[in-house]
């Protein structure tokens, strides 16, 4: 496998001949406490089908940098190096960043293997009104996974405003290329969650749920998906014997 360059390229918009999964990367009933959602999500995410061994884990991590989401995207700011980290012990990782904002604004960054490097580029970016494009994000997975072996997906986000249908679609089709997708929302939106859960469901991911403003909800939830991009079930059997944050939820799980 040829190594990626070590700077990121330039954030591209994602174009809408991508959004129909083509061409390059382009101008681009009871209810459960956070913590046992997250717990549920590392029990899942246990479960799937360990990588090859000494392979680099490839990442897509996705965020909604719509208005409302400042106040998260600078916490993903702050804990997106706990993902290399958490690599680094296992192997080695590649991310490649995609959000969305505006009037119809979604980017990717090339892919990045220094969470320096990462935490740069994101400090440059601030959110903007807008609606989602989740479909976006899909597809570019989509692309990303049939052309440079995608293991895994995390989405970051509090909202759907897209048609459930076609998201669901799509989600099937990383389904079928053995991508999961781990959803992270932040907050209760039941729509967003009925999607959110759905798309989860159709990749053989997990849905998540964080509190707003919970940073250490959410490094648990990105050094757990981490660990899986970069070494699978095996890894994360590891992860919960560190003395980590993970390792204490871990130990709840029956």
């Amino acid at each position: 496998m040829s190594r990626e360059p070590t700077q990121p390229k330039p954030a591209t918009e994602i174009s809408s001949a991508q959004k129909a999964e083509s061409g390059k990367a382009g101008s681009l009933p009871e209810a459960k406490s956070a913590s046992e959602d997250i717990a549920a999500f590392v029990a899942k995410a246990k479960a799937m089908s360990p990588h090859a061994p000494g392979a680099r884990g490839r990442l897509v991590f996705a965020l909604d940098a719509t208005m409302s989401r400042q106040p998260t995207w600078d916490m993903a700011c702050a804990l997106q190096a706990d993902m290399f980290r958490e690599a680094a012990a296992i192997g080695s990782l590649d991310i490649r960043l995609v959000y969305y904002r505006g009037l119809n604004e979604c980017r990717a960054t090339g892919w990045i293997s220094d969470s320096a490097q990462l935490a740069k580029l994101m400090g440059r970016i601030d959110c903007r009104g807008g609606n989602t494009q989740i479909g976006k994000v899909l597809s570019e997975a989509r692309r990303e996974a049939v052309a440079s072996a995608v293991r895994a997906v995390v989405f970051v986000g509090d909202a759907m405003e897209e048609k459930v249908d076609d998201l669901c679609a799509k989600a099937g089709e990383l389904g079928l290329l053995k991508v999961p997708v781990f959803m992270f929302q932040e907050g209760h939106d039941a729509v967003a969650e009925h999607a959110f859960r759905e798309i989860a469901r159709l990749t053989g991911g997990a849905w998540c749920r964080f509190d707003p403003g919970a940073a250490a909800q959410l490094r648990e939830l990105l050094r757990a998906a981490a660990a899986y991009a970069a070494g699978g079930r095996e890894a994360l059997r590891q992860l919960s014997k560190s003395a980590s944050g993970a390792a204490k939820l871990l130990g709840q799980m029956r």
